[in-house]
């Protein structure tokens, strides 16, 4: 017997936001889900594991992409002067070293940074929950540049993605290189 079922390759509209806004959101979610499948299976060997020592982690990239979409909800989207306390706990490091290197994050479990990439999200989800569409694409005026909620939901879906082609990459070159361990 053959399975008929055709997938269904379309964007939906999460509910609960506004419908443009939703269809982003729905997308970013869609981005974690395959991150997430990336992960499943890792072992705690390969979540630390690096090719040279000049090299990021698995555990570093991930501790990274929560960071980063932290940063950007708070200090961009929603304006704050800082995070709140709850999410400054996740972070007991600066996600770069002196020499802008990022932190090695080694030592936590998968469980850790993925409970850690979670709560960051739900922060997220509950910022652009009851954004309208003019907050959306209204433009937030920074020294550096100047930046709408739209663009940086853009970015987060680019950025993860983009990390993720080096998580896949590392968890191949870890179980390569611990092949011979077993």
């Amino acid at each position: 017997m053959t399975d008929d079922t055709k997938r269904q390759l379309m964007v939906g509209a999460l509910p609960g936001y506004e419908p443009e806004i939703g269809r982003l959101i729905w997308m970013q979610e869609d981005t974690r889900r395959r991150t997430k499948e990336t992960l499943e299976g890792l072992s705690r060997d390969a979540l630390d594991w690096t090719p040279d020592a000049t090299a990021n982690s698995i555990g570093a990239l991930l501790y990274h992409l929560a960071a980063i979409e932290a940063d950007w909800l708070y200090m961009e989207v929603l304006e704050a002067e800082a995070f709140p306390p709850v999410l400054v706990a996740l972070f007991p490091e600066d996600v770069r070293d002196e020499a802008g290197r990022l932190v090695t994050a080694r030592g936590m479990s998968l469980e850790d940074s993925l409970d850690r990439l979670d709560s960051v999200r739900g922060h997220l989800l509950a910022g652009f929950r009851e954004m309208s569409l003019a907050e959306f694409r209204r433009v937030r005026e920074l020294p550096d540049y100047d930046v709408t909620p739209e663009w940086v939901l853009h970015h987060l879906m680019q950025h993860e993605a983009e990390h993720r082609g080096q998580i896949g990459l590392l968890r191949d070159l870890a179980d390569a290189a611990t092949a011979g361990d077993a």
